[in-house]
């Protein structure tokens, strides 16, 4: 496992280093305009916004600029337009749910830079907000470019990073005009790392961290980090079949890779009893809607099945660990959660957490959608909004993002 010192020489940050990032409640923002970058990447469908959760969260920020005078102009990223104009991706349908929701005029702009947005800024009256266009109809966004980065923070005063979510891409919005500008962290922004980093810096014990997902590749510099910090690493997920193989055991047609078979089970001989695997499985034929299932001892798994959901002992087993904690960390489904019979492991797990007790953060896809299910969002302690860029963040890597923001004055 890795030492805090290889971290170093690696450019890599301890897993367990809070960090002090200075925030939009340190400046006086009256009558300034306030660039925010927010994410706004929402699923869109015959025009409407179909779910509302990155807005919503994202409002305090709004609202506290707004209530101290400041002038807000957004921007944010929709879908994977490809660097140009592109109607299914525009940001009309956020601009109507703002101005339904908001409770401010809301003036949406057709482009984010370049003379028309000058002109519209200088005519604004500053009442409500302004919403800039999609920032990928730029190749610059994704390329940080210089130029676009300096029209950007040409029209404003401050920025204010809110977009956690996207904290682990070194783009234009995120990076480059950071370091134009006075930069500050959103509200939503400082939740994020003042949550995680009370998990990872100061956790109270025991902690017991619950990764899942499907590829092992994807989160093996995470469960080492996690180990350094957690007193028990459950396992669940497809990925857990290449922890199995590596001890020896069947797999059948299970998702497995083999690439990673030595590093994984070198991850098992030094995690010791920290790490707790699956002790039966949920196994089928197909990975079908209807396909006949049953489960299984781990080891006694039919060669020619796939696990595609832990069982029923494995969910009391994971259950006994999270009723006993005191913090918790989880990442990533049980099983194939989008399936209602391979789903039950990862619910098994979502009422655990919510019944715990304990500090909680759950990040990731499928484990927040579990939770929005089961209708038991009120009973986490934090959910996160960046998957990726809160999983970057616990194994330890520098998010562009983040590292750009300064840091507090003493």
């Amino acid at each position: 496992m890795r030492t805090y010192e290889d971290r170093l020489r690696n450019g890599v940050r301890n897993a367990g280093d809070a960090v002090n990032k200075r925030s939009v409640r340190d400046f006086d923002v009256r009558g300034k305009k306030v660039l925010v970058r927010v994410d706004f990447n929402v699923p869109v469908k015959n025009g409407r916004v179909m779910d509302d959760t990155r807005i919503m969260r994202t409002l305090p920020t709004i609202h506290y600029l707004l209530q101290r005078g400041a002038r807000p102009i957004l921007i944010s990223h929709l879908g994977r337009p490809k660097g140009a104009p592109d109607l299914e991706y525009a940001m009309d349908p956020v601009a109507r749910w703002l101005e339904k929701n908001l409770g401010v005029p809301v003036l949406k702009l057709d482009k984010a830079v370049g003379p028309e947005v000058e002109k519209a800024l200088d005519k604004w009256d500053g009442e409500g907000v302004v919403l800039l266009e999609n920032s990928r109809f730029y190749p610059g966004e994704t390329k940080n470019d210089p130029e676009f980065a300096a029209q950007l923070a040409s029209l404003a005063d401050l920025y204010v990073d809110d977009a956690f979510g996207v904290a682990h891409r070194a783009h234009a919005t995120i990076v480059g005009v950071a370091k134009l500008l006075p930069a500050v962290a959103g509200l939503l922004m400082d939740e994020e790392l003042e949550h995680l980093d009370k998990v990872l810096h100061n956790p109270k014990r025991p902690f017991v961290a619950i990764v899942g997902g499907s590829k092992v590749s994807d989160k093996l510099r995470v469960i080492e980090s996690l180990l350094e910090v957690a007193d028990t690493l459950l396992i669940g997920g497809a990925m857990c079949f290449t922890f199995f193989k590596a001890e020896g055991f069947e797999t059948g047609s299970s998702l497995v890779e083999d690439k990673y078979l030595e590093e994984t089970a070198r991850l098992i001989g030094e995690a010791g009893g920290k790490l707790v695997l699956p002790v039966d499985v949920v196994a089928a034929e197909k990975l079908e809607e209807n396909t006949p299932s049953q489960v299984v001892r781990v080891e006694e798994f039919p060669a020619g099945s796939m696990g595609l959901d832990i069982g029923p002992q494995t969910v009391e087993k994971f259950s006994g660990y999270i009723a006993d904690a005191k913090t918790i960390f989880w990442n990533g489904p049980m099983g194939v959660f989008e399936i209602d019979a391979f789903s039950e492991g990862t619910e098994g797990v979502a009422r655990a957490v919510a019944k715990s007790g304990a500090v909680s953060v759950v990040g990731g896809g499928d484990s927040v959608a579990a939770v929005r299910k089961l209708g038991l969002e009120n009973y986490i302690g934090f959910i996160s909004t960046g998957g990726g860029a809160s999983l970057e963040y616990v194994e330890g890597k520098e998010l562009p993002g983040v590292e750009v923001l300064p840091e507090k004055e003493a």
